[in-house]
């Protein structure tokens, strides 16, 4: 018989709402506090930095750790790395379902082909510098797993969620004790160096007098036409227009479950592998499914818009602002204690690299909007995509360039590409030396391809 005054009932619910109460706390303090407002730092890292210390001090005083207390119901830090690992699907796939806002012509194609190339590149080469790092390290260290610099592509590039399931992986199946942990910790980073570069190079295009808009939170309120289209359900039907929205989200999950568990039973030692693709077979799905609906809107057997970008893109935000607080708080500093000055390392290199890299494409290749371009490609290679918007709007409040629906859409070159990454990533614990050489030579290879047009000319000539 089940007492709902047990710890067990509610241990769920307190963890969630300690994470909601820490987001709010942590936008009540960044607007308080100048030098954080002005920092561009994530409200939900923020956030998740308030709980990990909180976490910290609770461990130093009682010698327990705080989520597995049994007031989050015994195993609360499981239950957060859990929530990191669906959230982070959850959020892609419901930013999946966005519509494409006009007919792209040849020029945008390129540009977001571009996009979803230089994403791919910076992926390898931060996976380059991180296992160079590391393999070195691994020489000087004993017992230090030598493919964790793997880990910095997908703690930078692809944030906490893939950083938790390939820390997850490599501590399972190769040993690598803290893997979770160092995963997190390198996402962390990640968004500290976002917030860090991003206001330095705002701060160089002031005093340079290059900004002309400068975003804020007090922007222009949305009219009606950009919270609901003309053809689409009501906002107040019979069912609420949130709870649709949350249907198509939830109905490409269960689908991409299923799609994970054949796939896991025909080709069992994949398993791993293809259950930390939850992200990626999400949103291959929910495109699948957009594309369905709109082939039979066309054919007048559905009449009416099901899906809106608006509240898509609300539900997708709270997603990642969950993944980011619950992956941060997720942290074990105890088990990094031999890690740090590795991890930082990670981290310097991974600001520098990215910066300078993102800077000379969107200087190269997208001239009428570098400045742009730049700001939304390095927030969202050292954090997440939203992170890229957070510094685009400092430029570009209304996005009046191109730059959000290249972050969109770069998603589809992005995933054809990426794909061999991810599976090196499983190669890299059995031949850290080989995957290092096969990183440099495939992001030769995207050089090619990126520059394409450049190098061709001047054969050419």
């Amino acid at each position: 018989m089940q007492n709902f005054w047990d710890f067990s009932v509610w241990g769920g619910i307190h963890l969630v709402a300690v994470l909601l109460l820490s987001l709010l706390t942590a936008n009540m303090i960044k607007r308080s506090v100048p030098f954080l407002r002005n920092s561009l730092i994530p409200t939900s890292v923020l956030g998740g930095i308030l709980l990990l210390l909180l976490s910290i001090a609770y461990k130093a005083i009682t010698g327990n750790v705080l989520f597995d207390t049994a007031f989050f119901g015994g195993n609360g830090m499981q239950t957060l790395e859990i929530i990191t690992y669906h959230a982070l699907a959850l959020g892609f796939i419901a930013t999946s379902y966005k519509p494409a806002r006009e007919k792209l012509t040849g020029k945008r194609r390129a540009e977001i082909f571009n996009t979803g190339v230089t994403t791919v590149s910076m992926y390898l080469l931060q996976g380059v510098f991180g296992m160079a790092i590391t393999i070195v390290a691994a020489m000087f260290i004993k017992g230090f797993f030598p493919a964790a610099g793997i880990l910095l592509p997908f703690g930078f590039g692809q944030g906490t969620g893939q950083a938790l399931n390939y820390g997850n992986l490599y501590e399972l199946d190769y040993g690598f004790i803290g893997g979770k942990s160092f995963g997190l910790t390198i996402a962390a980073l990640g968004f500290l160096s976002a917030s860090l570069g991003g206001v330095i190079h705002l701060n160089i295009l002031k005093k340079k007098n290059k900004i002309i808009h400068r975003g804020s939170e007090h922007s222009d309120a949305l009219g009606m036409d950009d919270v609901q289209g003309d053809d689409e359900i009501p906002m107040n039907g019979s069912m609420d227009k949130i709870s649709v929205q949350m249907a198509w989200v939830f109905a490409a999950y269960f689908l991409t479950y299923l799609v994970m568990y054949g796939l896991g039973n025909l080709v069992p030692g994949l398993r791993s592998v293809l259950y930390g693709f939850n992200f990626l077979i999400g949103v291959l799905i929910a495109t699948l499914i957009s594309s369905c609906v709109t082939v039979l809107r066309r054919r007048g057997i559905v009449h009416r818009q099901y899906v809106n970008t608006f509240l898509m893109q609300r539900i997708g935000g709270f997603f990642f602002d969950i993944m980011v607080i619950a992956g941060i708080a997720a942290i074990r500093l105890d088990v990094l204690e031999n890690y740090w000055g590795i991890m930082l390392v990670l981290g310097a290199v991974g600001l520098v690299i990215t910066y300078f890299y993102n800077l000379y494409v969107a200087r190269k290749l997208f001239s009428e909007y570098a400045e742009e371009q730049f700001l939304a490609m390095y927030g969202m290679l050292t954090g997440t995509a939203s992170t890229g918007i957070i510094l685009l709007r400092e430029l570009d409040p209304n996005y009046e360039t191109p730059v959000a629906d290249n972050l969109v859409y770069q998603n589809v070159p992005a995933i054809v590409f990426g794909f061999p990454m991810m599976l090196l990533a499983a190669l890299a614990p059995k031949q850290p030396i080989l995957t290092l050489i096969i990183l440099a030579a495939f992001f030769v290879v995207m050089q090619i391809i990126l520059f394409r047009r450049a190098i061709f000319q001047r054969g050419k000539k």
